[in-house]
C-alpha cells in the first residue's frame, strides 16, 4: 500500500507553469526560477492543507511576494533618490543635480564589474548600514575576507571614478 502524501505536495504539479507564467511576466528565466522558489517555500511553511485551490493559491502566493520584491526595490530607488535630492536642494545648482546623477550612474557601472560578493559587502555596508561582523555572517565569511572585498571595491571604485571627478 502507498502511502498518502499530504495535500500540499499536489502544488508541485504546477510548478513548470508558474515558472513559466513569471517568466513571461518578468522576461527573465532565473528570476521566474527564485520567484518559484521563493513561493514553494513560503506554501511549505504555511498552513496549506486547508487549502483548495492549489494552483490559485500558488499564483496568488507568487504574485504577492513578487509585489513585496517591488516595494523593496521602490524603496531602495527612493532612499538614493533622496540623498541626491537632499545634496542638489542644499545646494539649489542645477549642475550639482546632474553631477550627482552621473555620479549615481559611474559608481553603479563600476560596481557591475566586480564580483557579487564585493557589490554584496559594498551595498551591504555603506547603503544598508551593516557592520563587518553582521556580514561575514550573512555571507559566511571571515571578517577578514569582507574587509577585504570592501578594500578591493573601494579601490576599484576609486579607479574607475578617479579621472571623472575632482
Amino acid at each position: 500500500m502507498t502511502p498518502k502524501l499530504p495535500r500540499r505536495h499536489g502544488f508541485f504539479e504546477h510548478y513548470e507553469e508558474l515558472v513559466g507564467t513569471w517568466t513571461r511576466r518578468l522576461r527573465n528565466r532565473q528570476q521566474a526560477e527564485d520567484l518559484a522558489h521563493d513561493t514553494f517555500v513560503r506554501v511549505l511553511e504555511s498552513d496549506s492543507a486547508a487549502v483548495q485551490q492549489p494552483r490559485a493559491y500558488l499564483h496568488q502566493t507568487a504574485r504577492n511576494i513578487a509585489v513585496d520584491g517591488y516595494r523593496r526595490e521602490d524603496r531602495r530607488g527612493a532612499m538614493e533618490s533622496e540623498a541626491i535630492d537632499e545634496s542638489v536642494s542644499s545646494s539649489g545648482d542645477p549642475e550639482h543635480y546632474m553631477h550627482a546623477i552621473q555620479l549615481a550612474d559611474s559608481i553603479e557601472r563600476a560596481l557591475t564589474e566586480l564580483p557579487l560578493n564585493c557589490r554584496k559587502v559594498f551595498v551591504w555596508q555603506k547603503i544598508e548600514g551593516l557592520t563587518q561582523a553582521e556580514i561575514a555572517e550573512r555571507l559566511g565569511l571571515s571578517k577578514n575576507m569582507v574587509e577585504k572585498y570592501m578594500i578591493r571595491t573601494l579601490r576599484h571604485l576609486r579607479d574607475r571614478l578617479e579621472g571623472l571627478y575632482p
